[in-house]
C-alpha cells in the first residue's frame, strides 16, 4: 500500500486567521491509504517531539491531524470536495505540489 497522497496544497493562513498557520490538504485513494498516510505523518510529528491531536482515523473518510500551527486534512475525494476547503478559504495563498514530487 502507498503512503503517497494525492492532490497536496498548502494553504498559507498566518495572515487570515488566528487558529493555525498553515492547512496541508490532500487526498488518498482509499480509507486504507488515509490511515496510512495518518500513520507516517503522526510518526514523523512524533520523531520531531510535536505533539498532535486526531480525528476520523477510524472512518478515515477525512483525517484531520492538528499539531497547533499546522493542521493536516487527509481527504476521500468525494469527501474534499464535498467539503471545498480550497474554496473556503480561497483568499489564502497557496503552494500546490505535483504528484510526481
Amino acid at each position: 500500500m502507498s503512503k503517497k497522497a494525492e492532490g497536496i496544497v498548502l494553504l498559507d493562513l498566518k495572515k487570515i486567521s488566528s487558529m493555525t498557520d498553515y492547512f496541508l490538504i490532500c487526498s488518498a485513494g482509499s480509507e486504507v491509504q488515509a490511515k496510512v498516510i495518518a500513520e507516517a505523518i503522526l510518526e514523523a510529528f512524533d520523531e520531531s517531539g510535536m505533539k498532535c491531536s486526531v480525528e476520523g482515523l477510524e472512518s478515515a473518510r477525512w483525517i484531520l491531524i492538528d499539531c497547533f500551527d499546522v493542521v493536516v486534512h487527509i481527504f476521500r475525494p468525494e469527501v474534499r470536495q464535498f467539503y471545498g476547503l480550497e474554496r473556503l478559504w480561497g483568499d489564502a495563498p497557496r503552494e500546490v505540489f505535483s504528484d510526481d514530487d
